[in-house]
This record gives structure tokens, sequence and C-alpha cells, in this order.
């Protein structure tokens, strides 16, 4: 079979998985990766709970130090790689290194914390990398419409707001094809663009 990209295999994708502090990223990597998952969790010390305060996430007994690793063959056109990040404030200097050639990320929202997604939200909006909210629905958490978060994170209305489930592997991996769709719709809308300016005279 031959591919889009010309070869007898199919692309591969880097793709983050980001957060806030709890929201379920390796739950997330976990349970969609096709391999077994390379996880850098580390046990909860009474210093890093003082650092990082739980409330909302009380049962959370560990947490990313580093990052999340799994893979996914979504179809026969694209593997994905993903990558998890860390949700602890001391760790977001390494989401500039976990960024570099990733496609787009997938931002977990917890509806206890709302706001602790907003970072992660401006991170990829400033870098130009697409991404879709996916609201992770926990068993004690509230249950809002898409539009109500797309109003209370301050979306546009290009970005895709999905529900989730971060423990089914089916739920992620749905939410993983919703990123995929809006990544091509935002390649072929920018070379719509680029065609239309180049057959106007205008600089692409």
């Amino acid at each position: 079979m031959a591919y889009a990209n010309g070869c007898d295999a199919p692309a591969t994708l880097k793709i983050l998985v980001a957060g806030g502090f709890g929201a379920g990223k390796t739950t997330f990597v976990s349970a969609v990766s096709e391999i077994e998952p390379l996880s850098t969790e580390e046990l909860l010390s009474d210093l890093s709970a003082a650092a990082d305060p739980l409330n909302g996430v009380e049962a959370k007994s560990t947490t990313t130090v580093a990052l999340d690793f799994g893979r996914l063959t979504l179809d026969e056109r694209h593997v994905l790689y993903l990558f998890g990040t860390p949700g602890q404030h001391r760790f977001w200097f390494l989401w500039e290194e976990l960024c570099a050639g990733a496609l787009g990320a997938v931002v977990l929202a917890d509806t206890r914390r709302l706001a602790d997604c907003f970072p992660a939200v401006d991170f990829f909006e400033r870098r130009g990398i697409g991404f879709v909210v996916a609201v992770n629905e926990f068993d004690d958490g509230h249950r809002y419409g898409p539009e109500e978060v797309r109003e209370a994170v301050g979306l546009g209305p290009e970005v895709p707001v999905v529900r989730c489930d971060a423990r089914l592997a089916s739920s992620g991996t749905g939410t993983l094809a919703a990123l995929v769709r809006h990544l091509l719709c935002m390649s072929t809308a920018g070379s719509s663009a680029g065609s239309s300016s180049s057959e106007s005279g205008e600089p692409s």
C-alpha cells in the first residue's frame, strides 16, 4: 500500500499530552498506548505537597517528574508518539524540550481545577501548535458542556473541545483522532491561504 508521504510506512506524529497537576495525563497515555508506556512517576512527598497543593486531587499519591511516553497506531496512515508533560509548576521548564518537533497537543482539563489548564493553553497558543481541549470527566467532577468550557477558558471557535474519560482507551483514541482531524484542517486551511496569496500576487 502506498501512503500519502510516498513511502510504504505510515507517517509518525509527535503529540504532547499536557494539562494541570493531576489532570490525568499519565492515565491517558497509559490507557491508549499499544506498548508498555514509559512513566517517570515518583511518590509525592510532604515537601512536594506543600509546593503543589492537592485541593481537589487529595487522593493523588504520585506525580510525573519528567515525561510519560507511549505509542499508538491510529490508522494505516498515522502512528502517534505520545509525550505526557509534567504538571507540577517546577517542572514546566521541560515543556520547551518536549515540544520540539511536536505537531499537536491534547490539553486535559479537570473541571475540579479548570484554571490549571490555562498555562498549557497559553503555551501552545503562543507557539502556534494546534491542540484540542479534552475535558476529563472525573467521577466526582462537575459536568460542563463543551461550550461552557470554551467560554471559561477563553478558547477561540476553531479549537475543538471534546469530552474524555482518560481511563478508557476508546475515549482517548477518539480524542487523538479529533486532534489529527483538527491538525489536517489547519494544514489544509494554511495551504489554501498560501495558494490564494500566490494567485493574487501577494507574498505568502
